[in-house]
């Protein structure tokens, strides 16, 4: 590994989970690139040889709406948030006092559908699309 590469690591396992992710989000805009597609399956649409009808392609990436938080579920909600999301505190605080509000998008189906259920069972109400 050369030198200048080394750093680039060095400096990568000194961020914290919020920078981290703003790293990823910018990366993403100024490359134009997908970070999420590169952890799962890809599903390329081409068209069919000899005219044949156009198959539907199923969905695989899932956003997560927060739409509504019992006051008394405030901090069960929060915890949720944080360990999803891996937001700070204060960040998290916001997001939350902010729904509705996108938790996550990019999501796998079985990870939206696992969220859904726990944020359902502390009474919050969630948005899949």
């Amino acid at each position: 590994m050369s030198e200048k590469i080394e750093n680039i690591i060095t400096q990568l396992k000194e961020l914290s989970l919020l920078e981290a992710t703003e790293l990823v989000k910018t990366i993403e805009e100024v490359f134009e690139v997908d970070a999420s597609a590169a952890s799962g399956p890809v599903i390329m649409a081409g068209s069919a040889s000899g005219g044949e009808a156009e198959q539907t392609e199923e969905q695989t990436e899932f956003s997560l709406i927060l739409e509504d938080v019992p006051a008394d579920k405030k901090i069960a909600i929060l915890k949720i948030v944080r360990t999803m999301t891996g937001l700070g505190l204060k960040e998290a605080k916001d997001l939350v006092e902010s729904a509705p509000k996108l938790i996550k998008e990019g999501i796998g189906k079985d990870d939206v559908e696992t969220a859904k259920k726990d944020f359902e069972a502390v009474g919050a109400k969630v948005t899949i699309k």
